[in-house]
């Protein structure tokens, strides 16, 4: 649907998602690949964090001419913080693209993007809002930097 669209559409959407950031380690097994009796040889061992470390998640938008404001969430995040960081943010950031005011933002399906209150919220503030379907894969960059 979106795929045939000319560069010119894309210069106008505005990317918004959010990411976990570990700040220690990883949330998986690491392998460490070794020649044989030198397991324990300093530059194969991994430090680790007792408790398993932390992690940090932070909300970001971006678009085709840079990024824009940068929010650490403390908590978690749901349905109700998510407007609240929109309301912080993107009108900010929208006025430091210098984009047109008319833009499309681009949210995946997250069941926190897709709750009734935060659609009213985004539907009543950003009318144009680009639809993706269920099962989509996710195109949004912010992802995958």
């Amino acid at each position: 649907m979106y795929v045939k669209q000319p560069t010119e559409f894309w210069k106008n959407v505005i990317f918004v998602d959010e990411s976990k950031n570990n700040i220690f380690g990883s949330d998986g097994k690491q392998k460490v690949w070794h020649t044989q009796n030198r397991a324990l040889h300093i530059k194969n061992l991994w430090p680790t964090v007792k408790y398993g470390g932390a992690n940090q998640l932070v909300w970001d938008c971006m678009v085709s001419s840079g990024v824009g404001n940068l929010d650490f969430i403390d908590g978690t995040m749901n349905k109700y913080v998510y407007p609240d960081i929109l309301k912080r943010n993107l009108k900010q950031s929208e006025s430091n693209f210098g984009i047109s005011r008319h833009f499309k933002l681009y949210e995946d399906n997250d069941p926190k993007h897709t709750a009734d209150i935060c659609k009213l919220w985004v539907l009543y503030h950003y009318p144009g809002v680009i639809k993706t379907t269920a099962q989509s894969p996710d195109i949004n960059p912010i992802e995958h930097v």
